[in-house]
């Protein structure tokens, strides 16, 4: 491949184009999730989380779609049963014309690694 120097810039210039494009946004970015343990309840119109460390409740919005369906498997006789959850998530703001707007931010699941009707002893109870 013969390139001329005058031809430098343009390429660079190209480089840097194709770079900046397949840059992740930083709000998906690997340093924003986190794993967080907690209660979650889910019913026909609340999906909520508590944090037992913190005992902040966050509304819940499962990108993985696997969380609900794990919840569903228990078979609860009753909506919103609490179960304990440790999963993957970030935080975003929630929207302000649904229900989620009552919670001060939107956990958005992106991996389950636990989910379990026992509650464990601690700050949990």
């Amino acid at each position: 491949m013969n390139i001329s120097i005058k031809s430098l810039p343009l390429l660079l210039l190209l480089s840097v184009v194709v770079l900046a494009c397949n840059t992740k946004p930083a709000s998906v970015e690997k340093n924003n999730i986190r794993v967080i343990k907690g209660l979650y309840s889910y019913g026909p119109e609340i999906k909520s989380f508590t944090d037992c460390e913190e005992g902040n409740e966050y509304w819940v919005a499962d990108s993985a779609k696997t969380l609900e369906l794990a919840y569903s498997n228990f078979n609860f006789e009753k909506p919103y049963e609490p179960v304990y959850i440790e999963v993957e998530c970030h935080m975003i703001k929630s929207d302000s014309l649904i229900i989620a707007a009552d919670f001060d931010s939107t956990m958005v699941v992106t991996k389950l690694l636990k989910i379990t009707k026992e509650i464990p002893d601690g700050p949990c109870n």
